[in-house]
Formats: structure tokens, C-alpha cells, sequence
């Protein structure tokens, strides 16, 4: 299982704001039966590495479509393959650790 976070930039669109090109990330997202969660900077999206690249290669059309001329596109995956990895895993591994260092200074 693999991890993928995506952030997809239009630009030259005449306005700063990329929420509207987001949401249509989100849409396409929901149509593709996968766990994804949105952040602040981005997408995070879960499943196995091949997959995880065709959907990439489906959402990166989407500005383009909408008219955008050009667009920046971020992309880091982490890929693990001595265990199962998901979303929120990571973030649970370094509360457990503060968590521990807490008990540790009292």
C-alpha cells in the first residue's frame, strides 16, 4: 500500500483562488472508489502505487480542461513495502512517540 499526496496548481487562470479547481479534484476523486482525505496543501490519497499513478494521470487533465494553460503539478508518494500503510497512520505513530516522551518527563 502506498501513499500519494497531490497538489495540482493552475495557472494564468486570471484568479488566485484554486478552490473551484480543487473541488473538481474532490468530485473526480469519489468517482474513483479510493480513500483520499484533503488538506490544507493538498490531497492525500491511498491505495497501491500503480493505481495511485493512473489516477494521478486522469486528475492531472482536469485544469486543462477547464481551460487552464498551464499547470504545476507536486506529486510524493511512499511507497512501503514491509507493512500496510494508510492514511493517518504516520500521524498516530508520532502522537503515540509525544505521548511517551510526556510520561517520560514527569
Amino acid at each position: 500500500m502506498a501513499l500519494l499526496q497531490l497538489t495540482v496548481i493552475p495557472l494564468g487562470t486570471g484568479n488566485p483562488s484554486v478552490g473551484e479547481y480543487v473541488a473538481d479534484v474532490q468530485k473526480a476523486l469519489e468517482k474513483e472508489n479510493i480513500r483520499f482525505q484533503l488538506n490544507d496543501m493538498g490531497t492525500l490519497i491511498e491505495g497501491e502505487a500503480q493505481e495511485l499513478l493512473g489516477v494521478v494521470s486522469r486528475i492531472y487533465e482536469l485544469p486543462f480542461l477547464k481551460g487552464a494553460q498551464r499547470v504545476v503539478t507536486q506529486m510524493v508518494i511512499d511507497d512501503r513495502r514491509d507493512k500496510d500503510i494508510q492514511i493517518g497512520d504516520k500521524i498516530d505513530a508520532v502522537q503515540s512517540r509525544l505521548k511517551l516522551s510526556e510520561k517520560e518527563e514527569t
